[in-house]
């Protein structure tokens, strides 16, 4: 579960960001989250989607985003075993927060562009 500054999330405007930054924070979190609005994925699916992540960050991030109540994991009893990951009505409920965050860096992905290609870039008239 994340730290939160305040015991309280009245006690200023910006406490319920915080809190629900809280909750999403993490390199891989918001990430894991945008590729399950998809639906359903096994573990190797959700790497696959991500091949940065190692084994141990990606399975600490899924633990915590359900530990929030963000997603649900299933276990099938099979050999060898099945595990799926797929959001509950909480994580569900981020859609429009997620979506919103990929919006905006769609718009502005010049950004995130490394610094090479920002100096060749031409500049603006």
């Amino acid at each position: 579960m994340p730290r939160m500054r305040h015991s309280r999330l009245d006690c200023s405007p910006g406490c319920a960001v915080e809190a629900t930054l809280g909750l999403i924070d993490g390199k891989w979190k918001g990430v894991v989250l945008y590729h399950l609005l998809d639906g359903t994925l096994r573990f190797n699916e959700i790497r696959r989607k991500l091949p940065s992540v190692t084994q141990r960050m990606l399975t600490n991030q899924l633990r915590e985003l359900e530990a929030d109540g963000l997603l649900a994991r299933k276990v099938f009893a099979e050999v060898p075993p099945r595990v799926e990951y797929s959001l509950t009505d909480r994580g569900r409920s981020l859609r429009p927060v997620i979506m919103a965050l990929k919006a905006w860096g769609d718009a502005n992905a010049a950004l995130f562009a490394a610094p090479a290609a920002l100096d060749a870039a031409p500049a603006a008239a």
